[in-house]
């Protein structure tokens, strides 16, 4: 791999690492929680090891130092640090069923603590090395493995480097979770470690060839580094799918609501409404989708008194083919609603736009027995459903019998009944 090729693989690397890493940072912010720091700090991290480990990031901090193969040692420590996070997240994960918790606190603090250590000893391995020759930022281990220090430094990296992905891998495949995204990177932390494993396979031969003298392995070690960034994509993937599939659908939902937001709370009173601007797609998404829900919510209440069952009913007689009951109660109830949003500004009463009540009306307000989990799927139904030709034909058939007087729910004017 020529330099300017590795420099762009790198640097597009650290680019999405530090992308994520600020995403999970924002989420930190709105929900502090150790999980989300530690993963923050391993995108920021890695995304930082990245940048270093690219020719021209190893080559200026060389010239920074005046000691070409300086760069190394900030590297392969940020390495491990990165690796020993998502080690110790895998062990947080841990379900109460599988460890209790203080048998989980002790194995994270003996990690931690042979992470610290082996850290140290590597500083102190590296420092004792006498590193000689211009440095070739992809081929260290090979070049300078004839340095018994500098064999030792890379001796414990890739020992524990060895030990934290395929304790990683075992844990991740022995664990399993209710909650989907945590199931989600467990699975991809699995396979991510274990492909990460194949940097030592094919580093360690060469090291060990390049030590005695022998360098026709040294293009097999610079491979190796390909396994490193496929198994970083895994773990991005570990740590982001999930949540990214969440965001899009939060998204996907957003945008399904705006019209019945639109519809019950804009066109109802904007006093719901939090931000005039409707529900949010790219920013805060969450925040933005539970809070337009909120104001839904808040607008079929007051609509409740200008619901009209005859539209319900309307719907069901103009049914002319079968449809799954869950659709066809949408299709009732945004009947109903687009209904009782008309009656809802011709009740007003000009000058001052304060509606007027209608008597005895509201209990036919369509409410649907679900639980509070269950309310956004619902209500993204009745959205989707607001043009529906049934629900559109319904709301027409209700006012021509009402205006003939031919409706059976109490309008405060005309006759009443069939």
């Amino acid at each position: 791999m020529s330099d300017l090729l590795a420099t762009i693989v790198y640097l597009t690397m650290a680019t999405v690492f530090l992308v994520i890493g600020c995403w999970k940072g924002l989420a930190r912010s709105r929900e502090p929680s150790l999980t989300l720091a530690l993963m923050t700090a391993a995108f920021v991290l890695g995304g930082l090891v990245y940048a270093m480990a690219s020719p021209a990031g190893y080559r200026m901090i060389g010239d920074l130092f005046d000691q070409p193969w300086i760069a190394t040692l900030p590297i392969y420590v940020g390495i491990l640090l990165c690796y020993a996070d998502t080690h110790i997240l895998t062990l947080l994960w841990t379900p109460v069923s599988v460890a209790p918790r203080r048998r989980v606190r002790q194995l994270v603090i003996a990690w931690t603590v042979a992470y610290a250590v082996a850290i140290a000893a590597m500083v102190w391995a590296f420092l004792q090395a006498h590193l000689d020759g211009p440095a070739d930022p992809l081929e260290f281990n090979t070049q300078q493995a004839d340095e018994p220090a500098a064999l030792t430094f890379l001796a414990i990296q890739l020992t524990v480097l060895s030990c934290g992905t395929l304790n990683t891998f075992l844990r991740a495949r022995r664990i399993s979770s209710r909650d989907p995204e945590i199931a989600h990177a467990l699975r991809w932390f699995g396979g991510s470690m274990l492909v990460t494993f194949g940097y030592v396979v094919c580093s360690t031969p060469a090291i060990t060839a390049a030590a005695l003298g022998h360098h026709e392995l040294d293009e097999v070690g610079v491979a190796g580094a390909g396994f490193g960034i496929l198994g970083c994509l895994g773990t991005c993937y570990g740590m982001t799918g999930a949540a990214t599939t969440a965001w899009l659908r939060e998204r996907r939902d957003a945008k399904a609501l705006t019209p019945l937001w639109n519809l019950v709370v804009r066109d109802v009173d904007q006093r719901f409404a939090i931000s005039s601007t409707g529900l949010p797609r790219w920013v805060n998404v969450r925040f933005g989708l539970h809070r337009g829900i909120i104001e839904i919510l808040d607008g079929l209440r007051q609509l409740r008194a200008w619901g009209d069952a005859d539209v319900g009913r309307a719907v069901s007689e103009l049914q002319n083919e079968p449809l799954p009951e869950r659709d066809l109660e949408a299709i009732r109830t945004a009947a109903i609603l687009r209904d009782a949003v008309s009656r809802y500004r011709a009740s007003k009463i000009p000058g001052d736009g304060i509606p007027v009540e209608l008597p005895g009306s509201g209990q036919d307000f369509p409410v649907a027995d679900v639980e509070a989990q269950d309310e956004r799927a619902r209500l993204v139904r009745v959205a989707r459903f607001l043009n529906h030709p049934l629900a559109t034909q319904a709301v027409e058939l209700t006012a021509m019998r009402r205006a003939a007087g031919l409706t059976t729910s109490p309008l405060g004017e005309g006759p009443q009944g069939r």
